[in-house]
């Protein structure tokens, strides 16, 4: 735990559309009060994306954090917020609907994309100018307390640069275009995970640490219980694996786990 003579830091992973539960565990966090405004102070929070899709309120989540975005800033503290594959298709969806993606695998478009992994015709209802701007302006790589923050446990993230912001200026230039082929590649590497799994998870998880930088990964986007093989029900804490190297906060509250606001820098209990 933090020794709370520097600010604190906290993570949340995946909501997907689940605005009341998130409410909740920052309350329980101290990070909010009862109306869902920020109490955090200083703090600093982070999100890692896949606000949308699965569930009943994605933009009531975008507000609710777009909102935060501006009363920490006033506090002394920040709320930041990474874009995960789930912004990329809801964002997709919206740009490009149902217009063909060439490719030599069959019919592929961001309408069938975003209606088979969920989408809420309520999020594409409510979705302003607004919002996408916000969205477009959101990193997918960051540093907080010496952890790389990054949504997907992958290392497609190197094909867009050789560090945090040369990846982050190639794809919001991709996102701000109208280039369908690069936007479709955005998606799909984005989809992509447990690149840190298995016997050479350790080592994959360093090379990425080494070229990004920092000690730890933290990544949302996998589901904690599907690598454990147990129900969501039964995640209690973040997942540490990977020698170490790799802290996996997906608690999987779109199929009944929790919402995890995690401090870092984070270890398990003894």
């Amino acid at each position: 735990m933090n020794d709370h003579q520097h600010p604190r830091t906290h993570v949340v992973g995946d909501v997907h559309g689940h605005r009341d539960p998130l409410v909740a565990a920052l309350r329980r966090a101290g990070l909010v009060d009862e109306a869902g405004d920020w109490s955090g102070g200083d703090a600093h929070l982070w999100f890692l994306g896949d606000f949308v899709d699965r569930g009943p309120d994605g933009i009531g989540v975008i507000d609710l954090v777009m909102r935060l975005h501006e009363q920490a800033a006033e506090a002394g503290g920040s709320t930041r917020t990474l874009l995960g594959n789930h912004e990329i298709l809801l964002l997709g969806m919206h740009r490009f609907g149902d217009t063909e993606v060439p490719s030599d695998f069959g019919p592929r478009s961001f309408a069938r994309s975003w209606e088979i992994n969920g989408g809420q015709p309520s999020d594409q209802d409510a979705l302003t100018d607004e919002h996408v701007e916000w969205l477009y302006d959101r990193p997918l790589i960051a540093h907080a307390a010496d952890h790389l923050l990054m949504h997907s446990d992958t290392v497609e993230y190197l094909d867009w640069g050789d560090d945090a912001e040369d990846i982050n200026t190639t794809v919001r230039e991709i996102l701000t275009g109208d280039d369908l082929v690069e936007w479709w590649d955005v998606w799909r590497r984005m989809t992509t995970r447990y690149a840190f799994r298995g016997p050479h998870g350790p080592d994959i998880a360093d090379y990425l640490l080494d070229q990004l930088g920092g000690e730890r990964i933290v990544h949302g986007h996998s589901v904690i219980a599907d690598q454990l093989g147990i129900h969501p029900s039964q995640i209690e804490a973040p997942y540490l694996y990977a020698g170490g190297k790799a802290l996996g906060i997906d608690g999987g509250l779109f199929v009944g786990g929790p919402c995890l606001v995690v401090e870092l820098p984070w270890k398990p209990e003894d």
